[in-house]
């Protein structure tokens, strides 16, 4: 302890004689200014970098901070900005069935109910729609359900405010159907898959061909005659066979059906030039 105090009091004594040498050989306070500085400026350095590195650091996050928040302001604006445009498209797409569904009510020459679908059931064996007409409007069983691209099908089941619609690829479906172009006459069965074919008489093979429009007979007093059912898209050669049948797609997209004309009365002329059936 007693050589550390030395040693101080002997560096001290040497640092003024040496500021005193200095300043007797003619440099004076400035020559002193001038050590003092040669040692002071790489610190002085270092601290200036040490500052302008942490501004920039600061600078970098503040901006950082601010890119982000409009960065999500922008995101939310562009999010509420997309589901605009989707009601926008919803409600045009809305308006626009409802306007072809209105056309066609008021052509039909037959008193009509208009419904919504409130339910599907497209599992199993079972194919049918619920639409929010029932007992209290009138709706029975075995009334005609169609839409402006032809026949759904008919209802199976009535309750108090709202019917169920079996449709026509239910497996126990079977609908009175001609082809439109030769009058070919047969029946349009609903089949385990989903999908629909028609049963016809076999005879020279030219009754029916891929293309051909599938519309209902009017035969009986259920379905109106000549209502779209579906178009041919092969045919099932049986051979020798009594009966031969055409693979058809139906001419409503049974999916996305989402209102509904429930025929209340009924008609017999044919309503086929009333119908415009997609494709």
């Amino acid at each position: 302890m007693r050589f550390r105090r030395y040693a101080l009091l002997v560096a001290v004594l040497l640092t003024s004689l040496l500021l005193l040498t200095v300043q007797t050989r003619g440099g004076g306070p400035a020559r002193a200014g001038d050590l003092v500085a040669l040692a002071l400026t790489p610190v002085q350095n270092l601290l200036t970098k040490a500052h302008r590195g942490a501004l920039s650091v600061w600078n970098s996050y503040a901006d950082w901070k601010r890119v982000r928040a409009e960065n999500l302001a922008l995101h939310a604006e562009n999010e509420r900005l997309r589901i605009e445009a989707l009601q926008a498209r919803e409600t045009d797409q809305e308006n626009r069935r409802l306007r072809r569904l209105a056309t066609l009510r008021e052509r039909l020459p037959l008193t009509t109910l208009g419904g919504e679908i409130i339910g599907r059931e497209g599992g199993g064996w079972a194919r049918s729609l619920t639409v929010n007409r029932g007992r209290a409007d009138g709706v029975a069983q075995q009334m005609p359900v169609i839409v402006p691209d032809g026949l759904v099908g008919r209802v199976v089941q009535v309750r108090a405010g709202a019917s169920v619609v079996q449709l026509l690829n239910d497996p126990t479906s079977t609908v009175g159907a001609v082809v439109q172009r030769t009058r070919t006459a047969g029946l349009v069965e609903g089949e385990p898959g989903g999908g629909l074919r028609f049963k016809f008489m076999a005879r020279d093979g030219t009754g029916v061909a891929a293309g051909d429009l599938i519309v209902t007979s009017g035969l009986g007093t259920l379905f109106p005659k000549g209502i779209p059912v579906g178009r041919v898209t092969a045919i099932e050669d049986k051979g020798s066979a009594l009966f031969h049948f055409a693979v058809l797609v139906p001419v409503v997209d049974f999916a996305r059906v989402e209102e509904v004309l429930v025929l209340t009365g009924q008609a017999s002329h044919d309503v086929a030039s009333l119908f415009t059936p997609d494709g």
